[in-house]
């Protein structure tokens, strides 16, 4: 599923310049009420919210229904973003096709929304023989090249040198191309945050950090993985301005990233976005996050949920009724069920793919394993 892209509109003003307290305010454009904030409002086209709202269900949709599947064992793993859908969406629908995404392990949605097909990230979760990678790849670790969606990888903050790269290399080359970096709070922990921005900082890369700051970094919470006032402020350490977002709020992520993005393609370098968003559920289907937090710490999130934010304010343009929005959530869990049910019919990948994508010849000490394996797999009949 693409979003239609968007007509170029008036751009909402969000200071982006490092001082002294850089990104230690919250930036927000939504109202309680619904409405937007016509200072900051981004300007979105309704066509444009109505399918970013659509692309938000099937994401939420998506996220349940292998939740279930894995705990039924019909996939092994899963690693969603509930609660964080806004932060992802928000910041991957500025970008242009001509634009590179470095997803962590939470951005699928950014992927489909890239133009993977939904079968094809479902055939990763199952690792069957409809899987270009056969399996070997760890579930919710995607790669999209038509949409310049480069693979996800587990070690944290790797992709951040990756995204510097080519930032840098789009100035060097004289190209207006911008690279999205996605990470958690918990990467800022690592050596590749510190290395990544050092060098978007001397270099001038044309690259938007986005950290997704969703309190918990697995069972670790922020207050043990920082002691600086926000995650945004460390950006003047590397010379880049670094600013605070409602990461719940679809239309502040817009706001935030534009400015971010034009400010990197006209050649003034990187910025640190630090959406400010929650983990509503465990890190992964691994997780129990009932063994480190309380239930009434989750609350008040729930009530700031990214899908009812956007709902409230659809629904305030009148361009959203109840019974439209129980029909879109009926559609989305619907393509969800029926696409997973298609996916997991097909086998398992071939035996003797696992000896290819190795090597461009096959040499022989291969070639006798491949035979051997084939021989041993082949039943034995009894007499």
């Amino acid at each position: 599923m693409r979003v239609p892209e968007q007509p170029p509109a008036r751009q909402a003003k969000v200071e982006l310049e490092p001082t002294d307290r850089s990104g230690a305010e919250l930036f927000r454009v939504l109202r309680s009420d619904g409405s937007a904030d016509p200072a900051t409002d981004p300007k979105v086209g309704s066509k444009d919210l109505g399918s970013l709202y659509r692309l938000m269900l099937l994401n939420r949709a998506l996220d349940e229904r292998m939740t279930t599947l894995q705990r039924q064992g019909r996939i092994g793993f899963y690693i969603g973003s509930v609660g964080e859908e806004a932060s992802i969406l928000g910041s991957a629908f500025v970008m242009r096709p001509n634009d590179w995404i470095f997803p962590a392990y939470r951005e699928h949605g950014a992927t489909l929304m890239r133009g993977m097909p939904l079968p094809r990230f479902l055939a990763n979760l199952f690792g069957n023989e409809l899987d270009p990678i056969r399996g070997r790849q760890m579930p919710c670790h995607e790669a999209w090249e038509p949409g310049h969606v480069a693979s996800s990888s587990s070690p944290l903050a790797t992709q951040l040198p990756h995204a510097v790269g080519v930032g840098w290399a789009a100035r060097l080359k004289g190209r207006d191309d911008v690279a999205l970096a996605y990470f958690g709070d918990g990467a800022t922990s690592t050596h590749d945050f510190h290395t990544g921005l050092n060098f978007a900082g001397v270099f001038k890369a044309q690259t938007i950090f986005l950290c997704r700051n969703n309190q918990w970094a697995i069972s670790v919470p922020l207050s043990a993985q920082t002691a600086s006032e926000t995650l945004a402020i460390k950006a003047r350490a590397y010379g880049l301005p670094g600013v605070r977002v409602d990461g719940n709020d679809l239309l502040a992520v817009i706001a935030v990233t534009r400015q971010a993005h034009e400010r990197a393609r006209s050649g003034q370098g990187a910025t640190l976005i630090e959406a400010v968003t929650y983990r509503v559920k465990g890190h992964s289907t691994s997780d129990d996050p009932r063994a480190y937090r309380k239930d009434d710490e989750v609350e008040p999130w729930l009530r700031r949920d990214p899908l009812v934010l956007l709902r409230q304010h659809l629904v305030h343009l009148g361009v959203l009724t109840g019974a439209e929005d129980e029909t879109l959530r009926a559609q989305a869990e619907e393509e969800i069920r029926t696409a997973a049910a298609q996916v997991e019919k097909a086998g398992p990948p071939a035996l003797e793919s696992l000896f290819e994508d190795v090597f461009a010849k096959i040499p022989w000490h291969l070639e006798e394993q491949r035979a051997e394996a084939l021989s041993a797999s082949r039943p034995t009949r009894l007499e």
